[in-house]
């Protein structure tokens, strides 16, 4: 089997290729290294499997050292020749599609982004699906489709059509527009509605780094809401072992909406910001400096995964408790924090 996983210089995409290479699969991995965020960070992921970011040349495939079932390529989803090339070449069998613009908030200052990477990027993904008959397209969707529904938990059966940022708008499309391909084309694809990912290797722009970074330095905390704020934060490990386990779970054609699903992936444990500081400061040994504001645009009050349907269909069971999770990102972030300064 061969698997393509895009955006492998992100968070969770590095982290799906650590997993599928040790199941000794063959991974091409691609990614643009785009500046959203520093690239030392992302140079240093593709570094840890074994790619040598110093021969990285535009759509060239380099092997990786450390890996001989993996290789990575520096390609845009854009480019639409390009990506049916590498297609061509490579005669993927499933496709995961981790790529994508993120962070709610920059949707607002940087909408063109959003559309360019989340919506033609997309576009460009199924139709090279469709064209080389993929047999299971998985891609990155988002808790924030679910926008201010004060119904929890979230099920997968909820209305999901008043998204409240424009990235939630763009992974809501992303869905819509795999189902268009899902019933024209009978191309099975599973969209993966992610819940708060935290843990080693994570963005500089999300709260655990912002979090740890501040503590640290004795700097204070931006804390939204005044802290009254419900997520489900999810360790990577759990995200990585709901993605990987709906591989071969393909829908058919006796499916509600024939080859087609979409799926919770979340701790389905909620906590509340507060708690998550609190316990971050407990796990460093330090307090921190909380100021207080109002909610920010874009943001929701609640996350809340239910993930029944994926526990039916695979056995899915998150099984790291928070401390545990947040002694591993930070132990992690103390040995690699020059990475982000």
């Amino acid at each position: 089997m061969k698997v393509l996983v895009t955006g492998t210089a992100g968070f969770i995409g590095f982290h799906v290729v650590q997993k599928l290479v040790k199941q000794e699969i063959l991974v091409v991995g691609i990614d643009n290294i785009n500046d959203y965020y520093d690239t030392k960070l992302k140079y240093a992921r593709l570094s840890e499997c074994g790619i040598m970011t110093n021969k990285i040349v535009d759509n060239i495939c380099l092997q990786s050292k450390k890996y001989a079932n993996y290789k990575f390529q520096k390609t845009d989803l854009t480019d639409k020749e390009n990506l049916k090339r590498l297609f061509d070449n490579e005669q993927f069998d499933i496709v995961i599609n981790l790529a994508g613009q993120a962070g709610v908030r920059h949707s607002i200052e940087d909408p063109e982004s959003y559309i360019q990477s989340n919506i033609v990027g997309f576009i460009n993904i199924l139709e090279s699906c469709r064209h080389h008959e993929i047999k299971h397209l998985i891609y990155a969707s988002s808790s924030s489709v679910y926008g201010m529904d004060d119904t929890l938990p979230f099920s997968e059966d909820d209305e999901t059509d008043f998204p409240v940022s424009l990235y939630a708008a763009t992974k809501k499309s992303d869905e819509l527009m795999a189902h268009s391909y899902s019933h024209l084309y009978h191309l099975p694809t599973s969209g993966l509605r992610f819940f708060t990912v935290y843990g080693p290797w994570g963005r500089p722009d999300m709260s655990p780094i912002l979090f740890a970074d501040a503590i640290l330095s004795g700097k204070p905390i931006k804390v939204f809401n005044n802290g009254d704020l419900l997520r489900d934060f999810t360790y990577i490990d759990d995200i990585v072992d709901g993605t990987i386990s709906i591989i071969s779970h393909i829908p058919g054609k006796n499916e509600v909406h024939p080859y087609y699903q979409l799926l919770n992936v979340g701790n389905s444990a909620p906590i509340s910001l507060l708690t998550f500081i609190h316990t971050l400061e407990q796990v460093i040994g330090k307090k921190a400096c909380l100021e207080m504001y109002p909610m920010q645009a874009g943001d929701v009050k609640s996350t809340f995964a239910d993930v029944t349907k994926l526990q039916s269909l695979t056995g899915y069971k998150p099984h790291t408790e928070l401390k545990k999770g947040l002694e591993s990102f930070v132990s992690w972030y103390l040995s690699y924090n020059l990475i982000y300064h």
